[in-house]
C-alpha cells in the first residue's frame, strides 16, 4: 500500500515585512504597538503562509535568499500562535518556534 503523500501549498506571500523583538506582556491586557520600538526594527524580510496537512506555518525568510529566519506553526486559529494587538490592525504577535519545538 503507498504512504499518502503531503504536500506543501503556498497560501500567501508578503514581500515585505518588519519583526520586532517585543517585550513580555506586562498583565492580561494584551500586546500593545505603541510599547514596542518601531522606529527601530529588528529584522526585516519576506513573509510567506504555507500549508502542509492540517498545519499552516508562517515562515519569515530573507528576500534575497530565501534563508528561513523562523517559523510559527499555526495548528489552529485564534490560538496561541498568532495574537492579535489591542491598539492596531497593522501588527500582529507571533510565537516563534525552533526545529526542537521551543
Amino acid at each position: 500500500m503507498a504512504s499518502e503523500v503531503e504536500y506543501e501549498s503556498i497560501l500567501c506571500v508578503k514581500p515585505d515585512v518588519i519583526v520586532y523583538r517585543i517585550p513580555p506582556r506586562a498583565s492580561n491586557r494584551g500586546y500593545r504597538a505603541a510599547d514596542w520600538k518601531l522606529d527601530t526594527p529588528d529584522w526585516t524580510g519576506r513573509l510567506r503562509i504555507t500549508a502542509k496537512g492540517k498545519v499552516a506555518y508562517i515562515k519569515l525568510e530573507d528576500k534575497v535568499s530565501g534563508e528561513l529566519f523562523a517559523q510559527a506553526p499555526v495548528n489552529e486559529y485564534p490560538g496561541i500562535a498568532v495574537e492579535t494587538v489591542s491598539d492596531s490592525s497593522r501588527y500582529f504577535v507571533l510565537r516563534i518556534q525552533d526545529d526542537n519545538g521551543e
